[in-house]
């Protein structure tokens, strides 16, 4: 992975944290793309002290706020002329119905959404590359997931779980759209489950964290992070494209609503008219504004 760039949301724990420690190992410049800057700082300390690699960068990301985004990447792009890897790795799983600053349900605004809008700004700095990969990372969730178009802002009652199986649905919907519409280009994409691993997606509390243990969230974050290494640093992968990989690094199928290409275009098109302001403005004053979450939310 030397003189690779790789971005790494949500890279200052858990999978994220492993993930930028293993690839600084190899020799890539990392950026911690993460929306609480104190805790990426003590992380970068923990992953240049590890692998003896100074090229990692923190830069700050709040995946729930699309303003938030469009000045991560502004900025990612006066700094890189290229991406070689994008790791969409950061998530969340609230108990309790929250939303993001821009009115969206916060499980589809983080895990898909705020993704969807990375991604399609940071397009012409993976194109720069010689061969480029969108990593996202979902999970066997998605199995139980099904996309409806009328509750991304909320309009149905909250199921954290299902709401979760959804966010994560769109994930691997999202990779086999990007691997369709950029078939036969430099860029490829890849999603993947990457374990039930115990880490702090369901907040920080330590009931919150013990409900998903009892979940069976038990495997280490080092573990977990395996699948998403694994599909960053492997030669000659790209026919593989828009698949979906295991925790231990197998194609798999999916599930049957995974492989549904017309929801995965229709899904496209509703998260790119979702974003539209994003991709044809510039930062507006919604930068300066914080998402109303709870203490325990982190992503």
């Amino acid at each position: 992975m030397k003189g690779k760039t790789v971005v790494i949301t949500g890279a200052n724990s858990g999978i994220g944290k492993e993930t930028a420690k293993a690839l600084a190992i190899e020799g890539a410049e990392i950026v911690m793309a993460c929306r609480d800057l104190d805790r990426a700082q003590a992380a970068r300390a923990e992953i240049v002290a590890a692998s003896a690699n100074e090229a990692v960068r923190v830069m700050q990301l709040d995946l729930a706020s699309l303003a938030s985004v469009k000045a991560f990447t502004d900025n990612f792009n006066k700094e890189f002329d290229h991406l070689d890897v994008l790791i969409n790795n950061a998530g969340l799983f609230p108990m309790k119905k929250h939303m993001s600053q821009d009115g969206f349900e916060l499980q589809f605004a983080v895990n898909h959404l705020g993704h969807f809008l990375l991604t399609q700004l940071l397009l012409p700095q993976l194109q720069s590359s010689k061969k480029a990969r969108i990593i996202n990372v979902a999970s066997m969730l998605h199995n139980l997931g099904k996309i409806d178009f009328h509750s991304f802002r909320g309009e149905k009652k909250y199921n954290p779980l299902m709401a979760y199986a959804q966010s994560k649905l769109a994930n691997v919907l999202f990779t086999r759209e990007l691997a369709k519409r950029f078939q036969d280009t430099n860029i490829s994409a890849y999603s993947l489950h990457p374990g039930a691993v115990g880490t702090n997606i369901a907040g920080r509390s330590f009931w919150r964290r013990t409900v998903y243990k009892l979940m069976g969230g038990v495997l280490t974050p080092n573990r977990g992070a395996r699948t998403s290494v694994y599909l960053a640093h492997t030669p000659d992968i790209e026919r593989f494209s828009g698949g979906y990989f295991d925790e231990f690094c197998r194609l798999k199928s999916g599930s049957k609503r995974s492989q549904d290409s017309q929801v995965a275009a229709q899904l496209w098109s509703v998260s790119d008219e979702l974003v539209k302001p994003f991709l044809e403005s510039g930062v507006n004053d919604k930068t300066s504004l914080k998402t109303q979450l709870s203490p325990e939310a982190e992503y």
